[in-house]
C-alpha cells in the first residue's frame, strides 16, 4: 500500500509526528516494533522533566518554549493530564557552565528564574541540604510530563486525524527509489511512500546505516528508582523537580507525585548494550541503587526508603545534542534521533519540526545546532 508519508517508530517524536503530518491532510502510516507507549525504548517510567531556562545551552530554548505551547495545546484538545506544574531547581556550584547557561539563559529569553543560594534553598525546601557553594536556580514555570499520557494522547489525534498505526511491526529495511521508499517489516510486508521519518530510538542506527549515514549513535542502559519519604516534605504541590550537576555526576528527579515516592536517576555513565537483547533488571547490576541512594544520603538526608526501580535506554551522541536533520542525498528523509537522554520534554516540537521538514522543506526553528554535518563521516560520504 502507498501513503503520502511513513513514519518509522512511533515513539514520542514519531507519534507526534504522525499527528501533525494526518492533520495537514498527509496520507500517514506509522510503523513501530511494540505498541507505544510502551517500556522497551526511552519513553516510559511515568514522568519527565520540562524546563526552559536549558543548561545544556540557549540554542534548545526556542525549541523548548514551542514545546511547551504544543503541550498546552495537546491537555485541552485530548483533557489528558499532560502537564505538572511543580517548578523545577537546578542545583550545582556556582561556577559550573550548566548553572551558568541557565541562568544566561532565562536573561536572553526572559524567563522567570529566582536565583538562590543554598542557605535560601535550605530554608524553602527543608527536603533539600546544599552545601554553601551551590546555587539552586528555580524556575517556577517549569515541571514535569507523563509521558505515557502525552504518547496515547498525539495516539489518540492521530487516529482521529486518519493516521494509521500499525504495531509490534519491525521495520527491517528502507529503500529510497528516485520517485519514492520502500519499507520492508520484519513479518514481510511491504510499504511504500512519497517521504518517510526515521525516529527510531535506539533502533535508529542500524537503519540509517541502510542508508550511507554511519552515525555515532550509542545505546546504553539507564535506571532509576522510587523512594519511600515523608510526603510532608516531597510532595508534588510543595516540592519541585530538580536536576543536580555535580563534579562527577548528574542526578535529575521528580517530588512525590500521586503518593509514588520520590524519583531519581543518574543521567551520566551508563553501559553500552544491544537494543535487541533484554536488558538487566534494576538490581542486576552492582551499584544500580548504590549511586542513588548516596547521592539522596548527600543532598536529601531525611529518611528515605528504596521502593522499586525500572532500566531503560538512552541513545547517546557524543556531544549529547540531537540528530534532527534530512538526508544529505534523499530530501524525503527526515531523521529524528540520538535524544541522549533529555530529548522527550520536545517531542511536541520535534513532531511539528519534522512534518515541517516533510511537507515544506523548512521549519521556522532553527535546527543548525542539530544537524547530522557535524560528525565528519557524513560529510565524506
Amino acid at each position: 500500500m502507498h501513503y503520502d508519508v511513513i513514519v518509522v517508530g512511533a515513539g514520542s517524536m514519531g507519534m507526534a509526528a504522525g499527528y501533525f503530518l494526518s492533520k495537514s491532510g498527509k496520507k500517514t502510516l506509522l510503523l513501530d516494533a511494540f505498541n507505544p507507549p510502551h517500556d522497551k525504548g526511552s519513553h516510559h517510567g511515568e514522568t519527565r522533566i520540562i524546563r526552559y531556562a536549558y543548561g545544556e545551552g540557549a540554542e534548545y530554548v526556542p525549541l523548548a518554549l514551542r514545546a511547551r505551547d504544543l503541550w498546552q495545546d495537546l491537555a485541552q484538545q485530548t483533557g489528558k493530564e499532560i502537564f505538572l506544574q511543580t517548578g523545577v531547581i537546578n542545583v550545582g556550584d556556582k561556577n559550573i557552565p550548566f548553572i551558568k547557561n541557565v541562568i544566561e539563559s532565562a536573561k536572553k529569553f526572559n524567563l522567570p528564574l529566582e536565583v538562590m543560594t543554598a542557605t535560601e534553598v535550605n530554608e524553602k525546601w527543608e527536603g533539600l541540604q546544599l552545601p554553601l557553594n551551590f546555587l539552586g536556580c528555580f524556575e517556577p514555570t517549569s515541571g514535569v510530563l507523563r509521558v505515557e499520557s502525552c504518547v496515547e494522547a498525539y495516539k489518540e489525534l492521530a487516529i482521529n486525524a486518519g493516521a494509521t498505526i500499525r504495531t509490534d511491526s519491525r521495520v527491517v529495511k528502507v529503500d529510497p527509489q528516485s520517485d519514492k521508499v520502500t519499507i520492508y517489516t520484519e513479518d514481510g510486508v511491504m510499504f511504500t511512500a512519497n517521504s518517510v521519518i526515521i525516529s527510531a530510538g535506539a533502533w535508529a542506527g542500524e537503519l540509517l546505516t541502510q542508508l550511507d549515514l554511519e552515525l555515532p549513535l550509542n545505546p546504553i542502559r539507564k535506571t532509576f528508582a522510587w523512594y519511600d519519604v515523608d510526603e510532608k516534605l516531597y510532595n508534588q504541590n510543595d516540592f519541585p523537580a530538580f536536576t543536580f550537576e555535580l563534579a562527577d555526576s548528574i542526578y535529575y528527579g521528580f517530588p512525590s507525585i500521586d503518593g509514588a515516592g520520590l524519583k531519581v536517576g543518574r543521567h551520566d555513565g551508563g553501559e553500552t548494550i544491544n537494543p535487541d537483547e533484554d536488558k538487566l533488571a534494576f538490581g542486576e547490576v552492582t551499584g544500580d541503587a548504590k549511586d542513588l541512594t548516596e547521592f539522596l544520603d548527600e543532598f536529601m538526608p531525611r529518611e528515605h526508603d528504596l521502593k522499586f526501580g525500572k532500566t531503560c535506554m538512552y541513545t547517546m551522541t557524543p556531544d549529547e545534542d540531537f540528530i534532527i536533520d534530512v538526508h544529505p542525498k534523499h530530501e524525503n528523509i527526515a531523521i529524528a534521533a540520538g535524544f541522549s537522554g533529555h530529548g522527550f520534554k520536545f517531542a511536541s516540537a520535534v513532531g511539528e519540526v519534522l512534518c515541517n521538514l516533510i511537507t515544506k522543506g523548512s521549519t521556522d526553528l532553527d535546527i543548525t545546532p542539530f544537524s547530522m554535518q557535524r560528525f565528519k563521516k557524513v560529510g565524506e560520504m
